[in-house]
């Protein structure tokens, strides 16, 4: 996959770092020794940390060499490490694991957060914030507009599996923490235009998309794209576009 764009993400940081403010206001722990923001993106997050817990160190992983660039200029005295979520280790002094719309994207989110969480040391605290959008309109349109074009065969398969259901991940946490929190969040987001909607997603869920095309193919797939959304997402009377955006979070404390 080419690699991510911090500049693409970016354009919508105030609607992104928002949810992650939401979960971190959630976690109980007050002198963590270390803090590790996985997936940790453009560094938007990590700075949320670095203001609450200013005496724990505090470091990020990501895979992306672009967002990690973007995270060292911004917090220099951060540590910042290419690595997936899948590979990493917490350390015996993480308190605190902290993945901000990141852990949707390995094979198995359920099985990834126990990993993690069950690695951690006593009293160790879990906050996790995962779009669960994959019903919305923003993204039933990606499929529908792939398999409506004669390259369908290179974009089959590209959607997200649904989350699995909150049962399961309470079951999968339930062993091995005193202390678990679920709830489901819907943002709406006030775009400009559908033109907004397409540069919110084209650094996200329509990325795997676009990935696999040609230059060509992406363009008609793109314009094929927005005038579903013009449809699905009507003006309302100011001329703007609202995008709901449903967020799925868990905060578990390790026993």
């Amino acid at each position: 996959m080419a690699d991510w764009s911090s500049a693409q993400y970016l354009q919508f940081a105030g609607e992104r770092t928002r949810p992650a403010a939401d979960l971190l206001a959630r976690i109980g722990c007050e002198r963590p020794r270390a803090v590790a923001d996985i997936g940790c993106g453009p560094g938007n997050s990590t700075e949320l940390l670095t203001a609450r817990w200013p005496k724990a160190r505090i470091a990020g992983i990501d895979t992306s060499p672009d967002m990690l660039k973007a995270a060292r200029e911004r917090l220099p005295d951060a540590t910042f490490e290419q690595v997936s979520a899948e590979d990493w280790k917490p350390g015996p002094e993480d308190d605190v694991l902290f993945a901000n719309a990141s852990l949707h994207w390995t094979a198995d989110p359920v099985a990834t957060i126990r990993r993690l969480h069950e690695a951690q040391p006593h009293d160790g605290w879990i906050a996790v914030q995962m779009p669960d959008n994959v019903n919305e309109p923003s993204h039933r349109l990606m499929e529908e507009a792939a398999a409506a074009k004669p390259f369908a065969d290179k974009v089959a398969g590209t959607a997200r599996d649904p989350l699995a259901a909150p049962t399961a991940f309470f079951d999968a946490l339930s062993g091995i923490s005193d202390h678990i929190d679920l709830w489901h969040t819907s943002y709406y987001h006030r775009m400009d235009d559908v033109d907004a909607i397409v540069e919110w997603v084209r650094s996200t869920g329509l990325k795997p998309y676009l990935d696999k095309l040609s230059a060509d193919e992406a363009e008609a797939f793109v314009a094929d794209y927005r005038s579903r959304l013009e449809m699905a997402y009507p003006a309302m009377a100011n001329g703007e576009r609202l995008l709901r955006y449903p967020r799925f979070f868990v905060v578990a404390r390790r026993a």
